[in-house]
C-alpha cells in the first residue's frame, strides 16, 4: 500500500514538473509486475528505436524525417551500428570483444540467409531485409572494422584513420542509400566523404574520453608533425603543448571532406540542394558542419565543457536543412 502511495505521489509530482526539469529528474515508471527495464520489448524495432534514443541523440533527431515505412529499417541500422560501436568500451577484454564481435559476424550472415539470432537488432534488420535489399557486404564492413578496433584503438597516418572512417560510418550511409532504395553512384561517392568527415568529427568529439581511459586517438602523424608529446595529452589534457593546432588540422581534414561531400553534389548537376529522396540521410552532415563551427568558436580547444553540452539550437538546424535539401 504505501508502495502503491509513493508511486501514485512521484506520479502527480511529475504532472506539475516541467518538460525540461523532468529531463534531469528519473521517475519512476508504473509497472504492473516487472520492470520494463529488465523486460526486453516485444517489438524488436522499439528495442532499436530505444538504444538509439539513449546513444545517438543526433541519429535519434534525423529519424523523424525518414518515410514511415522506412523508420523500422532506419533504427535497426542505426542501432547496429551503435551496438558494435560500443563494443569497445563495454568489454572488459579483448577477448570477450572478440566473442561479441563474432556473435555479430554470425548474424550477419544469418539474417542474409532469413536465418537471424533471437536478438532485437537482428531481428529488426531481417524485417527491414525483407522489404528492400540491404547489402550484407556493407554490414560485414561495419564489422570487420570494429573487429581491427579491438586490436589497433589508435591510428597512426591519416591514411589508416580514413580507411577506418570508410568501414564504418561510410557503409552505414550506403545501408541507408539502399534502405531508401536511392541508387546513384554520386551520392554514394558524396556519401563516403560525409561519413569520413562524420568520423573524424566524433573522434574529436570524444577526445577528452578517450585521453581519459589512455588514448590520443588523433593520428600520430599529425600529432608528431605539431611536436605533441602523448604522455603530456594524458597527463594535462588542453595544457599540452600543440594539441591544439593537431586538433586544428584534424578539424580541417573533416571540414575538407564535409566541403568535398557537397561539391560532388553540384558537379553532378544537382546544384547546392540533396536531391528530395535523399534528404533524410545527408542530414548527417548538419551535426558534422554544427560541431565544427562549435569547435572553431573555442579556438579549437577540444576539451572545452562547453562542447559537452547539447546545444538548443542543432534541432531547428536539423529541420531547416531538411526543408532547404542542404547540409
Amino acid at each position: 500500500m504505501l508502495g502503491q502511495t509513493r508511486c501514485k505521489n512521484v506520479y502527480m509530482i511529475s504532472r506539475w514538473v516541467s518538460p525540461r526539469l523532468q529531463s534531469f529528474i528519473k521517475f519512476p515508471r508504473r509497472t504492473l509486475a516487472t520492470s520494463a527495464e529488465n523486460t526486453p520489448p516485444a517489438d524488436p524495432v522499439e528495442y532499436c528505436q530505444d538504444l538509439v534514443r539513449k546513444h545517438d541523440y543526433e541519429g535519434f533527431l534525423m529519424s523523424h524525417f525518414y518515410p514511415g515505412p522506412s523508420k523500422g529499417g532506419y533504427f535497426a541500422l542505426k542501432a547496429f551500428s551503435v551496438e558494435l560501436a560500443m563494443v569497445q568500451e563495454h568489454v572488459s577484454n579483448q577477448t570477450i570483444g572478440k566473442m561479441r564481435i563474432q556473435f555479430w559476424r554470425d548474424a550477419v550472415k544469418g539474417i542474409h540467409e532469413g536465418k537471424p539470432p533471437r536478438h532485437p537488432i537482428a531481428l529488426a534488420l531481417h524485417q527491414a531485409s525483407q522489404r528492400v535489399n540491404l547489402p550484407a557486404y556493407h554490414l560485414k564492413r561495419i564489422v570487420d572494422a570494429r573487429d581491427a578496433e579491438l586490436s589497433t584503438p589508435t591510428h597512426i597516418t591519416m591514411e589508416s584513420i580514413t580507411a577506418h572512417a570508410e568501414s564504418t560510418s561510410s557503409p552505414l550511409l550506403y545501408l541507408l542509400l539502399s534502405l531508401l532504395s536511392i541508387p546513384s553512384s554520386a551520392l554514394s561517392h558524396a556519401a563516403s566523404h560525409l561519413g569520413t568527415a562524420q568520423t573524424f568529427t566524433t573522434l574529436l568529439r570524444a577526445l577528452p574520453y578517450h585521453v581519459k581511459q589512455g588514448h590520443v586517438i588523433i593520428p600520430a602523424e599529425i600529432t608528431a608533425k605539431h611536436g605533441v608529446i602523448q604522455e603530456d595529452v594524458l597527463r594535462y589534457g588542453p595544457g599540452a603543448e600543440g594539441i591544439s593546432d593537431a586538433v586544428f588540422e584534424f578539424a580541417t581534414a573533416a571540414n575538407d571532406h564535409l566541403i568535398t561531400a557537397r561539391e560532388m553534389l553540384k558537379e553532378e548537376g544537382m546544384g547546392s540542394k540533396v536531391p528530395a529522396r535523399a534528404v533524410p540521410i545527408f542530414l548527417a552532415g548538419i551535426p558534422v558542419a554544427h560541431y565544427l563551427a562549435r569547435l572553431e568558436k573555442v579556438n579549437f580547444d577540444a576539451f572545452a565543457p562547453s562542447l559537452q553540452l547539447r546545444d538548443w539550437k542543432l534541432p531547428w538546424q536539423i529541420w531547416r536543412g531538411y526543408y532547404k535539401r542542404q547540409f
